[in-house]
């Protein structure tokens, strides 16, 4: 029997609703995510998704896909290397997708802006040579659907990199699930009026696959090479894979 279950969340729900109220939770925070983001990390994420963009080694002109783009701030990092990148901001939440464009034309930066679905991505095979993803991967309904996808667009030779929040160190942890559970919420309802969407992208955090496991559904997806690096204690990571 084919199994049509998920998670949003600590929630068990049906595949085809996953998709619906991920949206309705990034549509509801949209206006609001930076500063989310901000208070939620004291600021590190800007830190980490700069390290992000600085350990990449990839040739000048590369064409960029980067997926779950969002308000734009890996597409701004990445132009500001000034290496002539072929960039592309896609994101399948358009009122997120509305905001990253807001921010990249504050910036100064012409970058298409494009709807794309990471388990549906619409551009032909052997395209990109590189694929970039952070803080999106844990919110795709088929994560291997998507890993497959975007092994079928990068070019031999090309690299997918993921930034993502993993499973940190266990003598932190509890530290951190108090955080996480008792103030992160709280957060949202003050300065977002939305607790629920943050409880959802707290648990969502706790039910994306440890380094360990992603990486091994990169490899099965024919990813070589794969390695990950973790950051803050394993609150996020860096995943690499190679399409050889």
């Amino acid at each position: 029997m084919v199994n049509d279950k998920t998670h949003f969340g600590f929630e068990s729900v049906n595949k085809n609703l996953k998709a619906k109220k991920v949206k309705s939770v990034f549509e509801s925070v949209a206006t609001r995510y930076d500063l989310m983001n901000s208070l939620m990390s004291g600021g590190l994420h800007k830190i980490w998704k700069r390290y992000f963009t600085q350990i990449l080694t990839i040739k000048n002109n590369a064409k960029i896909l980067d997926l779950a783009s969002g308000t734009g701030d890996v597409c701004i990092e990445l132009s500001n290397q000034n290496k002539g990148f072929r960039l592309f901001h896609t994101d399948i939440n358009i009122k997120m997708l509305e905001q990253g464009k807001i921010k990249l034309i504050d910036h100064g930066k012409i970058i298409p802006s494009i709807v794309c679905d990471a388990e549906k991505i619409p551009f032909p095979s052997n395209y990109f040579d590189c694929i970039t993803i952070a803080f999106g991967l844990r919110n795709v309904t088929n994560k291997e659907k998507a890993l497959s996808e975007m092994y079928r667009v990068l070019s031999p030779g090309g690299k997918l990199v993921i930034l993502e929040f993993s499973k940190i160190w266990s003598p932190l942890s509890k530290i951190y699930d108090g955080f996480s559970f008792n103030i992160l919420p709280k957060l949202g309802k003050i300065f977002a009026k939305d607790e629920k969407s943050y409880q959802y992208l707290v648990e969502s955090i706790r039910m994306h696959p440890d380094q360990k496991t992603l990486r091994a559904m990169m490899q099965n997806k024919g990813f070589d090479n794969t390695s990950f690096l973790n950051l803050s204690g394993g609150i996020v990571a860096i995943h690499q894979g190679y399409k050889f």
